[in-house]
């Protein structure tokens, strides 16, 4: 079989082989903090705090940390701290000239962001940690789960543990970038989703089966829809446009002419050129109001934040999915630098047939990525408000409806496929056929 031969072959490349290996090794390492529990904490008595964040905003969380959230662990607040601070740094980069100059220095400036970044991460963990201890007697833990009591030694040492457990994984989502196979950020993440998705589907294949609650006919359907919705985030996650590119060349003469010569070049933009972030700047939005009203006790503000609490209700998802329409726009303008792209096409001598090079070729450029911004937004809208629809159309259990799209789904696929990237390129490279691609054994050039 193809599958297998292409198995063997990964196997077969040291570099490749070396670098799966300390991924799986340092993701395990990960999974297996995710179920330490924080000293002085008595873990058989944390049954109410999981029946408390199967569902709503505290369910999404529990679901990015990989269920370390529900289990009171060390890597309680998982990687979430870092990703909060690289989405400051890079907004902050917007406006700040320091950062401006020092995304311009290359390797260098790249290290020093980098370095800002971690700080960042310390003081929003230092943030994070009080608050989530501050929560835990409200979501269900008993007073004589707390070993050494309530206290200021607790509060001390949780928070140092919790701190410390965000560096570390932070630490090593940078190894596995270095060391292993692709962004060990993302894979982090992934792999804390994707361990909820057994138990998810048990509980949804439980209610079916056991409850007479459509059986296993309705099971069938919604695995048939959920591969459907992984088919259309795959296609958007991977679909492009082609701009056609032409290169032009110095005659004897010093007349600039067209190179006809060689093969036909692109520029590809992507229909989702802003990935997932989107989703995440709009979930962090969606937290602010309803936290804001929650201060007030009139009759008014408490129906509204019943309303924005609920994350598969109706006006949740609706302001959901303007948000990301409008942050798909903001995102797609600050990481898809038009203008750049019309320099450096001119600097190399190409052009686009039929517009001028240089600030003509950048607004066409622009021109265009609005066209196709438009209709990737209103798709990763839909995909993010689909787990709201499934739930109230179908009935789909909330812990289960959060891998039918959402930002779970498309963190998942989005990773998936540059992992197969990363690994495609490893096979090709040493003349073996890559995953993403049939044919036969490659030879070497000589």
């Amino acid at each position: 079989m193809k599958l297998i031969e292409t198995l063997k072959n990964i196997w077969k490349i040291e570099a490749l082989r070396s670098r799966i290996l300390v991924t799986l090794g340092l993701l395990l390492v990960y999974r297996f903090g995710a179920h330490v529990p924080l000293p002085g904490i008595d873990a058989s008595q944390l049954s109410q705090l999981a029946d408390n964040t199967q569902s709503g905003l505290l369910g999404l969380l529990n679901a990015f940390t990989g269920g370390a959230f529900a289990n009171a662990s060390i890597l309680a607040l998982g990687i979430m701290p870092y990703i909060s601070a690289s989405i400051v740094v890079q907004l902050m980069g917007i406006a700040v000239p320091y950062l401006q100059k020092l995304q311009k220095e290359g390797e260098s400036g790249r290290k020093k962001i980098n370095q800002i970044t971690r700080w960042l991460t310390i003081a929003i963990t230092l943030v994070q940690a009080p608050s989530y201890l501050a929560s835990l007697p409200a979501l269900g833990i008993p007073e004589s789960a707390f070993l050494i009591g309530y206290s200021t030694m607790f509060w001390v040492s949780s928070v140092i543990i919790l701190t410390t457990g965000t560096i570390f994984a932070m630490w090593l989502g940078e190894k596995i970038t270095d060391k292993g196979i692709g962004n060990g950020i993302s894979l982090l993440i992934m792999v804390g989703i994707i361990a909820r998705l057994p138990i998810s589907f048990l509980q949804e294949f439980t209610s079916r089966v056991t409850e007479s609650n459509g059986g296993l006919i309705l099971i069938l359907i919604e695995i048939i829809i959920w591969l459907v919705i992984i088919l259309l985030s795959v296609m958007l996650v991977m679909a492009v446009r082609r701009i056609p590119v032409q290169y032009a060349r110095r005659s004897a003469t010093g007349v600039m002419e067209r190179n006809v010569a060689g093969s036909r070049q692109y520029i590809p933009l992507k229909l989702n050129a802003s990935g997932v972030m989107p989703i995440i700047f709009a979930q962090a939005i969606m937290f602010i109001p309803a936290a804001v009203v929650g201060l007030s006790d009139s009759e008014l503000a408490q129906s509204f934040t019943a309303a924005l609490s609920n994350i598969f209700g109706f006006w949740y998802n609706v302001l959901f999915a303007l948000l990301i329409v409008l942050f798909t726009y903001f995102y797609t303008a600050i990481t898809v630098p038009t203008n750049k792209m019309a320099d450096d096409l001119k600097r190399s001598g190409g052009f686009i047939p039929g517009i001028r090079p240089g600030k003509e070729t950048g607004d066409y450029l622009d021109k265009i990525m609005s066209q196709i911004t438009f209709p990737g937004s209103l798709f990763l809208a839909l995909i993010a408000v689909f787990p709201a629809i499934i739930v109230n159309i179908i009935g789909v259990q909330q812990g289960w409806a959060l891998f039918y799209g959402g930002t779970s789904l498309l963190i998942m696929v989005g990773v998936a496929i540059d992992t197969l990237q990363q690994v495609n390129s490893y096979l090709l490279n040493s003349h073996y056929d890559g995953l993403m691609k049939t044919g036969k054994k490659r030879k070497a050039i000589a």
